[in-house]
């Protein structure tokens, strides 16, 4: 039971007794109490004093003597201002203790809510390689995912992969003007890797263009925009638009070599997708979407044949929807694909989409004009915008080849993981493939922690030896407590699911206890936020608490055997949350470590 609301039921008792005012227990402003201050539940009392007509001070003085005199569960109380800080008995958290273990879903919702969410993250060009910036995305939004399904939602992950456009457009035409025909077979490159390199090939012949006809007198804007290998480009990607059949035949191609290697990378980070969609099909939908806006005069059209959207109302710049040329942009698709999910998985709740922070007023334009066409549920689309990742050199760019590869930082990190645990010893008696099913449990656990513990919202730095270091708030820190418990729990299991709320515990056993009952609301918290960091965080507190514990108490040595059942049972409960908290965040936990 949420510990809040059993306090406001016990505040409710209290008002009416003292003021002779029935009043509902969700009117009371229960919180934790603050770290500086002596106590577990606060109460709000400024909101009672239309009742109390006494001051705070005195209002909360009556609530709180008679809560600790006729209340079952208090212990003490005292009063700071306006603040009445409630202590609550040992009996109390050791009864709600027990309650928690008979619960079966450790806080996880199993009743279904009847919402459904639409999350999107991932949604890659294939013109490249997933990278850095990639990992912190698809691990933002599939944790969000498995976030909202703990909390009973349906969850429908996906993503639109950008699959058209100038820049694939760039990259076939360095294909066929430099590649020789070469394949990923030919050249031993996953796919995505091999269309990768040819988009830096594109870019490098670009600039060589452009500083070529700056030579010849041309400025360098002009320069810019009249390079022949971008006209080529353009070019290539009206005849693509028009169906071409040998373009279309060498995009497919060159596609498939990118979805290949893409689902090479999936696997290896650990995430999934419910359903795909396509940019080359959502496009078509988009461009339709906008000519019927167009037709009803949600739209305008200038004098060159480019059509716009009007926003001056919401005092945001006019948008682009459709180039003079019929070509479309960004908007386009994303329209048609917003309005394709809605109809594909009716009634549904929201959609989130899981994009940097760069794309901040593209996602307001977006919702704006969703709502200009009619659809009321653009109230339900939210941006989950978050942070670059950045290196200590700067921001990475692709086009130069300036990225950090998703395939290989997550193998270096995994490389690290296996040197840390190799120089560590322990694995005694571990088969080779144990061992490096275990190095990667470590190194994946690392690199996902790091990049999920931080506030969405804020950029990072990225640094992969912090990742897997044991100690600090990381991955690694976390597993190696996971495989602590589970030592522990071979040497002793225990008989008993019950506590007796007759013991006498310490500060330390009582701070778990109290952090343990924490993680449902925390899973709540977390999917209201949108983010990660939240659970993160939390399962690094109770991590620091068990050590605390782990270090002062003695355990399996105990003589007390209702003790020793009570910290083996604590032990084994701290154990399961760690497991369920990492198991959202898309991280496995290692028995051994």
């Amino acid at each position: 039971m949420n510990v809040s609301k059993v306090v406001s039921n016990e505040v409710a008792k209290a008002v009416s007794a003292i003021f002779n005012e029935e009043i509902s227990p969700d009117f009371f402003q229960i919180e934790n109490t603050k770290a500086d201050f002596v106590g577990d539940q606060t109460l709000v009392v400024f909101p009672l004093l239309r009742i109390t007509k006494k001051s705070p001070e005195q209002s909360a003085e009556l609530i709180g003597e008679w809560l600790v005199s006729n209340g079952e569960i208090f212990s003490q109380y005292n009063v700071v201002k306006g603040f009445l800080n409630l202590s609550l008995k040992t009996s109390f958290w050791i009864n709600q203790f027990n309650s928690f273990l008979r619960e079966e879903n450790l806080g996880v919702v199993a009743k279904p809510s009847g919402k459904t969410f639409i999350v999107e993250y991932s949604s890659p060009n294939t013109n490249k390689p997933l990278h850095l910036g990639h990992l912190r995305n698809n691990f933002l939004g599939f944790s969000v995912a498995e976030i909202l399904k703990a909390n009973g939602h349906k969850v429908i992950k996906t993503q639109i992969i950008n699959d058209r456009g100038i820049h694939i457009c760039k990259s076939m035409l360095a294909w066929l003007k430099f590649g020789n025909g070469e394949t990923p077979e030919s050249s031993n490159l996953k796919g995505d890797h091999l269309i990768g390199k040819y988009y830096v090939a594109f870019d490098k012949e670009y600039k060589s263009q452009v500083a070529d006809l700056i030579k010849r007198g041309i400025s360098k804007q002009e320069a810019e925009k009249k390079a022949p290998i971008l006209l080529e480009a353009q070019q290539l990607l009206l005849k693509w638009e028009e169906k071409d059949p040998e373009i279309y035949s060498l995009w497919e191609k060159m596609n498939s070599w990118v979805y290949d290697g893409f689902n090479q990378t999936y696997d290896l980070m650990g995430v999934d997708f419910d359903k795909l969609y396509y940019e080359s099909d959502t496009f078509l939908l988009g461009k339709d979407v906008v000519y019927k806006g167009l037709e009803k005069g949600i739209f305008y059209e200038k004098e060159d044949g480019s059509i716009w959207c009007n926003l001056s109302e919401e005092k945001l710049d006019d948008k682009l929807l459709l180039r003079a040329d019929g070509t479309s942009v960004y908007m386009t698709q994303d329209l048609g694909t917003a309005i394709e999910r809605h109809k594909d998985f009716n009634a549904v709740s929201g959609m989130i989409y899981t994009v940097g922070n760069e794309q901040n007023h593209h996602f307001k334009v977006l919702f704006t004009i969703l709502k200009k066409l009619g659809f009321d549920w653009a109230d339900e689309c939210h941006h989950l915008s978050y942070g670059m990742v950045e290196l200590p050199e700067g921001r990475m760019k692709s086009r130069e080849g300036t990225v950090v590869d998703a395939d290989d930082l997550i193998q270096s990190v995994v490389n690290d993981a296996k040197q840390m645990t190799s120089e560590r010893g322990h694995l005694e008696g571990m088969s080779i493939d144990d061992k490096e099913k275990l190095y990667r449990i470590i190194g994946k656990g690392g690199l996902k922690y790091y990049l999920l513990k931080v506030d969405p919202k804020k950029k990072m730095m990225f640094n992969p030896a912090e990742s897997i270091d044991l100690n600090g708030n990381t991955g690694p820190f976390i597993q190696y407590c996971y495989a602590r418990i589970q030592s522990l729990l071979i040497k002793q299991q225990s008989t008993e699911n019950k506590v007796s709320s007759n013991l006498t515990l310490f500060n330390s056993e009582l701070d778990l206890i109290k952090w343990i009952l924490a993680y449902p609301s925390t899973i709540q918290e977390a999917a209201k936020q949108l983010s990660p960091s939240i659970l993160a965080n939390y399962t690094y507190q109770l991590v620091k608490y068990y050590n605390s514990f782990y270090q002062s108490i003695s355990i399996l040595s105990e003589q007390d055997k209702e003790l020793k059942q009570f910290r083996i049972l604590l032990s084994g409960c701290v154990g399961k949350v760690i497991k369920s908290s990492m198991r959202l965040l898309g991280i496995e936990v290692p028995k051994v470590m």
